[in-house]
């Protein structure tokens, strides 16, 4: 992005102030401004009239519009123009693999970036059998990350049981499911209350979602690979991951492919689910992820009446951290989600409770599960951080 050019009289070039306010506009889908991006062609302004060039990474870019409008809207802003022509064309495969390479650090092929190198601080969700709200948890607690203005992702990696995108608002009326755009091999996640979203769902075929995904370990592990690799996030303060419920092929993957991550616990209050949940745990402890306590879903809530409601009994969140923890690592529920309709029916809705009730009691014990990790970083000890000497 260039920079505007400066008169002795203090004047402004108005194409350089156009291009400079064209360029700080920001890609909905890359979350990068235009111009970093090189996605600006050309810049004109003849008689207070600028014809702004611009190009879009794919043909039938979703965005395009969105873009077309705000390039038009800055353009318009700048004092002197009064009219604005935007020219919208698209990159050629050489200017979209450079994109793609920016994208990737200067990387033509892909890779992890989510190393215990990088800043972004990941967290898997894990339970020891399904049904337990795991999920729910999952995407709600992004959720209450973004409301509180942190970059976050959230990757599926329940393959063959995944309910994400239904439970973020990523299904439209027919049941079909947003998709990924795709920029030569890098998928951009669509966004959904301002977390970027990846699963196995949106690349099946459409009309095919309800499909069985018959896969066995070594695909499920490049499939993790490819949705670390190959979808974009860009940069984020926290990386989610539904992990699929148990103890099997795709929770080793992970804790191989992501060994510094953080685990939190999912369970009911029931015994049985408490008893089978300390196992995950013992896993994620095994393959040496961190575990950051234990979230207790389906918890006894207060009626109208102020009496309890316990349909699942109460103390199996407590009962699973006591027996995670160790002398010297100890293990706490750090919230309970209280029985909620209106979070079941925001779950069946795609109407996450936490955006759409956020006065409801799951809603606000979610908030504050996100205020308690939000303070737990992870610090910068054995980091590597991109500064040298000059």
């Amino acid at each position: 992005m260039s920079s505007s050019t400066l008169h002795a009289d203090g004047s402004v070039d108005s194409a350089d102030a156009v291009r400079v306010a064209v360029g700080a506009v920001t890609d909905p889908e890359l979350r990068r401004p235009l111009g970093e991006l090189d996605m600006i062609r050309s810049v004109e302004v003849l008689d207070g009239v600028a014809s702004v060039g611009i190009l879009l990474t794919i043909a039938g870019c979703p965005m395009a519009q969105r873009i077309e409008r705000d390039v038009h809207d800055a353009a318009s802003g700048v004092p002197g123009i009064h009219d604005v022509r935007v020219e919208v064309g698209v990159m050629d495969d050489e200017q979209r693999a450079a994109l793609t390479a920016k994208l990737r650090g200067g990387k033509r092929t892909a890779a992890n970036p989510f190393t215990a190198d990088s800043l972004t601080r990941v967290i898997a969700v894990t339970s020891g059998k399904g049904g337990v709200g795991k999920s729910t948890v999952t995407a709600n607690l992004a959720i209450a990350f973004a409301n509180r203005g942190l970059r976050v992702g959230l990757i599926d990696a329940d393959v063959h049981g995944f309910s994400i995108p239904a439970l973020i608002g990523l299904v439209d009326e027919s049941g079909r499911i947003r998709r990924p755009t795709h920029v030569d091999e890098l998928a951009l996640p669509p966004v959904a209350y301002g977390v970027k979203t990846i699963s196995i769902g949106m690349f099946l075929k459409p009309g095919a979602e309800e499909t069985a995904v018959p896969w066995r370990g070594p695909m499920l592990h490049r499939t993790l690979e490819q949705f670390l690799g190959d979808v974009y996030f860009g940069d984020l303060d926290v990386l989610l991951i539904d992990m699929p419920p148990g103890t099997g092929d795709a929770a080793i993957s992970v804790g191989h492919l992501l060994p510094h991550a953080e685990v939190l616990v999912v369970t009911t209050p029931q015994r049985a689910a408490a008893s089978v949940a300390v196992r995950s745990g013992q896993l994620a402890r095994q393959l040496g992820q961190r575990l950051l306590g234990v979230v207790e879903t389906m918890a006894p809530a207060v009626l109208p009446d102020g009496s309890p409601f316990e349909p699942f009994g109460s103390g199996g969140g407590a009962a699973v951290a006591e027996r995670l923890s160790t002398p010297d690592d100890e293990i706490r529920t750090l919230a309970s989600i209280p029985f909620s309709t209106a979070l079941r029916a925001g779950g069946d809705a795609g109407l996450p409770v936490v955006a759409e009730h956020p006065g409801d009691p799951a809603a606000r014990a979610f908030a504050e599960l996100a205020a308690t990790l939000a303070v737990r970083s992870r610090g910068l000890a054995g980091i590597k951080l991109p500064l040298s000497v000059v």
